[in-house]
Order: C-alpha cells, then structure tokens, then sequence
C-alpha cells in the first residue's frame, strides 16, 4: 500500500488548534509531507561483520527556514507514539524498492531522547546497500529525510512575519538517506519558473494517481501541464537548436517507428508534446 493510500485510508482527522485549517489551506499542505536534516552525530559501527549506521533523522526545538512562506518546529514527544506502534522503514532515496531496514525485522530502530530522532539502519548485504554505507562514509551523502503526516499541530505568533507551526504529533512512514534534500535547489528553480515547488507538484500528483479527487490539486497539475504545453509549443521542434535543423533545401525524411534514437532526434518536440498530452488525458480519465 502506497503512503497516499495508506493516509487516505485512516479515519482520525489531525488535531489542532484554533486557525489551523485556515493555514493549512492557505499553504496548500498535504497529507504526506517530506523533511530533511543533515545526518547529525552519525557513525559507523559493525555488527557481526555488517557495517550499520546510527545517527539523528531529526533535530527538536529547531526553528526551520522559510518553508512556502512559513516556519516550523519539531516539538519533543512528536515521534514518541509512531515510533512504537508503526510499521516504519528505512529506504534509500524514498524508493520503495530499496529497502535499508524495517521496524517490524529489527533492521531499523528509533528512538527519541533530548536531542531528536535517533535512527539505527543495519542495511542488507548487497552490492548498493554497501555501496551507499561507503558513500555516506565518504560524505557523499549526509542528509536523511522523512515521510509522515500530522496528528497534532499548532500554529504560533509569527517569526520575521512568518507564522511558526509546531509540529507536535506526527505519524512516521519512512525515513530515508538522499542524495538531494526536497526544498533546495530544485524546488527553488521549479517554482520560479512554474509558480509552485516541485515537492508541492509531486504529492499533488500522487494523490490524484493515487484516487484522490481533491480539486485544488487538479487545477495545481493542469495549470503546471498548461504551461509546460506551451513552451514546448514555442520550442523550436527540430530538436530544439538551430543547428540541429535540416536545410531549407533538403527534404525531410519522414521518422521510422522504429530505429536508434539519433535517427528520430529531430522529432523529440512532437513526441514530448504528444507525451504531455496523453499523460494530461490519463489523468483526467482517474478523476472522473
């Protein structure tokens, strides 16, 4: 079961105090949401012969920066309940088929103490299991990120004109090594250009996939379509360089069905269109 579908299925409602709906529409919050820290504290230990690596997921009492226009703060106690009761793991990149450990095994423990969320992976033994722990050792990689969604909140007075949420319970799906955090630099370019970050757009999307019909999402998805339809429309269609297009007096062959990519390089603008289009289509026939 997916997390959308895992959230969607639950019957409690998140539990908050006065004005709380009102922010969490204004900001358009999900159900799932995504964090990412810089691993703190962590080290490399060996068990029977397996390297596994502990440190903190999740720092308490820390203000964030500006997240959509708002702070927010872990509050010591918020993962006491899930990390007891849910069936949490522990995956690389937030990918389901590469799984680090799980709570239910004992391949993946989490605790709470005055610092944060503690978190002990011994990962499988395999080739990319290996190859990450060698990666982390290096400092290739040294954020991890969490899934979950909110059971107890609170928004507070504001903090440089951003009101401040204080996350007080929250339900854990996963916790997750990555290689990119979610609110950096991608996000930061998707919204100049599109009006709307890229984590934003990517749980609206999987919550329509997943059967949700929530309309903000959907007039989120086919504005973010409509614009990318039309710079693709603008785009030159011969492969999007000038010197990429054929003479004037040269015919132009008509593409194979079937054949190298380079021989169908000059038709990537008709089959990216042609893509958008049909993808536009199969998300309209889930909602209906």
């Amino acid at each position: 079961m997916s997390r959308e579908k895992e959230v969607n299925n639950e019957t409690t409602e998140t539990q908050a105090g006065p004005g709380t709906a009102q922010y969490r529409e204004k900001y358009n919050i999900p159900k799932v949401e995504v964090r990412d820290f810089v691993l703190s504290e962590v080290r490399f230990e060996e068990d029977d012969g397996q390297r596994k690596m502990l440190g903190y997921a999740a720092v308490f009492d820390d203000l964030s920066g500006d997240l959509w226009g708002f702070k927010e703060r872990i509050q010591r106690g918020a993962f006491a309940k899930t990390i007891q009761e849910a069936d949490i793991r522990a995956l690389w990149n937030h990918d389901s088929n590469f799984v680090l450990g799980r709570r239910k095994s004992g391949t993946l423990k989490l605790w709470e103490d005055e610092h944060g969320l503690g978190v002990e992976i011994l990962p499988p033994d395999t080739v990319w299991a290996n190859d990450l722990m060698t990666t982390m050792e290096r400092g290739d990689v040294d954020q991890m990120s969490f899934a979950f969604s909110v059971v107890r909140e609170e928004w507070g007075d504001p903090d440089d004109g951003m009101p401040v949420r204080e996350l007080q319970e929250v339900k854990l799906f996963d916790v997750s090594p990555v290689t990119y955090p979610a609110y950096e630099g991608t996000d930061v370019s998707v919204r100049g250009a599109f009006g709307i970050g890229a984590t934003e757009f990517f749980d609206a999307l999987h919550r329509v996939e997943a059967g949700a019909k929530v309309e903000k999402d959907l007039r989120m998805i086919s504005d973010v379509f409509s614009k990318v339809t039309s710079r693709l429309d603008a785009a030159p269609s011969e492969g999007g360089h000038p010197a990429s297009e054929p003479e004037r007096s040269q015919p132009v062959a008509a593409p194979s069905e079937v054949g190298h990519p380079a021989e169908n390089e000059g038709n990537e603008g008709h089959v990216a269109r042609h893509a958008n289009r049909k993808r536009r289509l199969e998300l309209a026939r889930k909602v209906k």
